[in-house]
C-alpha cells in the first residue's frame, strides 16, 4: 500500500514538474475567468455581488472575460497537443500519467462557476421542482418563479426535463445536500460528474490495452480531450456519468466475460441519459463475437441483442417505476433540438430555408428546416444499421463508437459532449491516421464554436473571429501541418 502510494505521489510530482502540464492550467484558469462574464454567469448569481462591489459588472468584464476565455482555450489546447505522447516519445521526455496531468489541469475548474454551459441550473432547477412536489416530466424550472428559474437559461425554463429518472433522482438530492441554496446546487452537480470522469479516467486505458492499443494515447486522445475537462468537469453534464457507466459495462463484459451483468450496468446509464441502450446490443459480442451470416447464427446473435437489450430496459423500467417519475421524458424527447446548433442537416436547413423565407412561401419560416432534422434522423437510423451489419458481430467496439458520433452529427441539435459518448471509445477502434486527424480537428472546431458562442453573447464578434485565428493557427502548427504518419496511434507502446 505504502510503495503505491508513493508512486502514486512520484507520478503527481512528475506532472507537476512538467511546463506543458502547466500551459493547460494557465487555459483552464482563463476560461474560469471568462466564465464570469454575462455570455455565460447568469443573472441571478450570486458571483455578481461580488463582482458590483469590486466595480467589475460592466463592460470591462465582458472584454476581459472574452479574452481570458479565448486565450485560455487556445492555451489548453496548445498544452494537449504539446502532451501527445508521440510527441513527447519523440524528443525523448518520459510519459506522464493522464490522472495526474487532468488533476492539475481540470483544478481551476473544480470550484469555481459552470464553464460553457447552463445545463447544470437546469439539474438543480429540476431537483428543486421535485422538493417542492412538482414532477419535473410534466413542467419546466420556469413554473416554479425564483433563483432556481432564474438561473436556467430562459429557452429551458419552460422545458420538461429530458433526461432520464436516475439524473432526476440526484438533482433532487444534491439539492437537499446543498441546503436548497441555488447556486451551490448547481456547483455540486460535478460531484457525480466526477465520477463519471473518473470511471472514464480508469477503464479507458484498460480498455485500449485489451484491444491492442497504446493506453497512453488512448488516454491523451479521451481522457486528456479539451472537450472533456471544460463539458464534464467545468460544464457538470450529466453525460459524463452514463459515459463512465456505459465504459463500466462493456469493462465487465470483456474481463468478466458476464454481458448480461454488463447489461445490467447500462440500465442504470440509461437511466440517467436514455443514448446509453445503444451499447446493451453490442455487449454479447464482446464475450463471444458473430462470424457467421448463416440463419441460425443470425438468429443467435439477434436473441442475445434483444435478450440483453431487454435486461438493460428491465433495469432502466424498474428505476423509472420506484423513482415515481415514470416514463414522462418522452414528453420531452424533442427538447433537445430546440436550439439551432452546427448540426450538420439543420445548418443544411437553414440555408434551404433563407430563399423560401426571402421569397415569403412559408409562413411558419421553419418548415424545411424541421424537414432535413427529420431526414438527418433518417440518415441517422440508416448508418447505425450500416454500422450493425459491418462491425457488430466482429468489432463492437466499432459499431458503439461509431454509431454513437453519426448519431451525434445527424441529431437535431449537436453539443460537443455529445461527441465524447463514442470519442471516448474511438482510439481503441485503432483509427486510421486520417480519421484521427479529422476527431483532432472536429475537437477543435466545436470549441472554437463555442467560444465563439461566448463573445458573440458578449457583444465581441470580431474579437472572437481574431483570437480563434491563433486557436486555429495553433492546430495548424501541431497537427495539419504534420505527416500522416506521426498522428498515429502506436499499439503496445506503453502500458495502463
Amino acid at each position: 500500500m505504502a510503495s503505491r502510494s508513493t508512486r502514486a505521489w512520484g507520478e503527481l510530482r512528475l506532472a507537476a514538474s512538467t511546463r506543458d502540464v502547466w500551459l493547460g492550467f494557465v487555459g483552464s484558469f482563463g476560461i474560469l475567468l471568462g466564465s464570469l462574464s454575462p455570455a455565460y454567469l447568469p443573472q441571478a448569481s450570486p458571483i455578481w455581488d461580488v463582482l458590483r462591489s469590486i466595480g467589475l459588472d460592466g463592460p470591462t468584464t465582458k472584454w476581459v472575460g472574452t479574452i481570458a476565455t479565448l486565450l485560455g482555450l487556445g492555451l489548453l489546447l496548445e498544452s494537449w497537443f504539446r502532451l501527445r505522447p508521440s510527441r513527447r516519445r519523440g524528443l525523448g521526455l518520459p510519459q506522464l500519467r493522464h490522472w495526474a496531468v487532468l488533476l492539475i489541469i481540470s483544478a481551476p475548474f473544480l470550484f469555481g462557476p459552470l464553464i460553457f454551459s447552463h445545463d447544470a441550473y437546469s439539474y438543480a432547477a429540476h431537483g428543486w421542482l421535485i422538493h417542492n412536489g412538482l414532477d419535473p416530466y410534466l413542467v419546466g424550472p420556469g413554473t416554479l418563479p425564483g433563483y432556481y428559474a432564474d438561473q436556467v437559461a430562459w429557452v429551458w425554463r419552460n422545458t420538461t426535463a429530458p433526461y432520464g429518472p436516475l439524473s432526476l433522482w440526484m438533482s433532487h438530492g444534491i439539492v437537499n445536500i446543498a441546503a436548497f441554496d441555488p447556486y451551490l446546487s448547481a456547483v455540486l452537480m460535478r460531484v457525480p460528474a466526477l465520477v463519471g470522469v473518473g470511471l472514464i479516467g480508469y477503464l479507458v486505458p484498460r480498455i485500449a490495452h485489451r484491444m491492442g492499443v497504446d493506453p497512453s494515447a488512448a488516454s491523451w486522445f479521451a481522457v486528456l480531450n479539451p472537450i472533456l475537462i471544460i463539458d464534464f468537469i467545468g460544464g457538470a453534464h450529466n453525460d459524463s456519468q452514463m459515459t463512465g457507466l456505459m465504459l463500466l459495462g462493456i469493462w465487465i463484459a470483456m474481463r468478466h466475460k458476464n454481458w448480461w451483468a454488463a447489461a445490467l450496468v447500462v440500465g442504470v446509464a440509461a437511466a440517467i441519459k436514455q443514448p446509453a441502450f445503444l451499447v446493451a446490443v453490442a455487449l454479447p459480442f464482446l464475450v463471444v463475437p458473430w462470424t457467421s451470416w448463416r440463419p441460425r447464427a443470425v438468429a443467435a446473435a439477434a436473441l442475445k441483442a434483444l435478450v440483453s437489450l431487454a435486461l438493460s430496459v428491465a433495469v432502466f423500467a424498474g428505476i423509472s417505476v420506484a423513482s415515481g417519475r415514470g416514463f414522462g421524458w418522452i414528453n420531452a424527447i424533442n427538447v433537445p433540438g430546440l436550439v439551432d446548433t452546427v448540426s450538420p442537416f439543420t445548418v443544411l436547413g437553414h440555408l434551404l430555408q433563407y430563399p423560401v423565407n426571402w421569397m415569403g412561401l412559408d409562413p411558419e419560416g421553419r418548415t424545411l428546416i424541421n424537414l432535413m432534422q427529420v431526414v438527418g434522423m433518417v440518415v441517422a437510423a440508416i448508418g447505425i444499421v450500416y454500422f450493425a451489419v459491418k462491425h457488430l458481430g466482429k468489432r463492437p467496439l466499432h459499431f458503439v463508437s461509431y454509431s454513437f458520433m453519426w448519431f451525434a452529427l445527424c441529431a437535431p441539435a449537436i453539443h460537443s459532449w455529445y461527441l465524447l459518448w463514442g470519442a471516448v471509445l474511438l482510439p481503441t477502434t485503432k483509427p486510421s491516421t486520417r480519421a484521427l486527424r479529422l476527431a483532432i480537428v472536429a475537437t477543435v472546431i466545436l470549441l472554437g464554436f463555442n467560444a465563439m458562442n461566448f463573445g458573440i453573447r458578449n457583444g465581441l464578434w470580431m474579437l472572437v473571429l481574431l483570437l480563434f485565428g491563433a486557436i486555429y493557427w495553433t492546430m495548424h502548427t501541431h497537427e495539419l501541418s504534420q505527416p500522416m504518419d506521426e498522428v498515429e496511434l502506436e499499439p503496445n507502446a506503453s502500458t495502463a
